[in-house]
């Protein structure tokens, strides 16, 4: 990407980074806070956009979508960033991943991952990739925040306020919850006939 905003002969640069935001959460949301500091636009990728109502990906690529955006909205204004939300599906074939990838997003320079299979992968393919500090890996995981929400445990503390807000509106709770079950009696219990 070689022309800015107003046209002149400013350098732009166009970051890619990809997750699943299973849900969306905090320190998803560092990392993107950490990005916009770097590039002028950000692709962010919905990872397994097709993977949607099981224990691992409770959350349409729709709902993320919309956690994603409503999260990322004060990050853009604060530093004039652009992004563009593209759902990626999974092909399950790591050789042609790459190519898949660049198929369904708008050109990037650079690619954002600290996950080391998405790191090789690009490497290999000859493009950049920057890797950053996990922030507070320990506390803030998509499976331990999954799991918080079937046991009840406090997680809202873990995720931007608009998730909280579109979970309790796609009643996601419930939805986590029902399909972890393994049985009809147990589904009944969790309250999947509930409204």
């Amino acid at each position: 990407m070689k022309i800015g905003a107003e046209g002149d002969s400013r350098a732009m640069t166009r970051g890619f980074y990809i997750g699943r935001f299973q849900p969306y959460h905090d320190g998803h949301h560092a990392m993107i806070e950490q990005i916009a500091s770097e590039v002028e636009e950000l692709v962010v990728g919905i990872g397994s956009a097709d993977a949607s109502h099981t224990e691992k990906n409770p959350f349409t690529a729709g709902e993320r979508i919309m956690m994603l955006t409503k999260s990322i909205a004060e990050i853009e204004r604060e530093h004039d960033l652009v992004t563009y939300v593209v759902p990626i599906v999974d092909i399950d074939r790591n050789a042609v991943w790459v190519g898949h990838v660049q198929s369904m997003c708008p050109e990037f320079d650079v690619v954002y991952s600290n996950n080391p299979l998405v790191v090789r992968l690009f490497e290999e393919r000859g493009v950049e990739v920057r890797q950053s500090e996990m922030y507070d890996r320990r506390r803030l995981a998509g499976t331990d925040i999954r799991q918080r929400m079937v046991e009840g445990e406090p997680w809202h503390d873990r995720v931007p306020d608009p998730v909280v807000d579109i979970i309790e509106e796609c009643h996601g709770l419930q939805r986590l919850r029902t399909v972890v079950q393994e049985d009809v009696a147990e589904r009944w219990e969790a309250g999947e006939n509930e409204p």
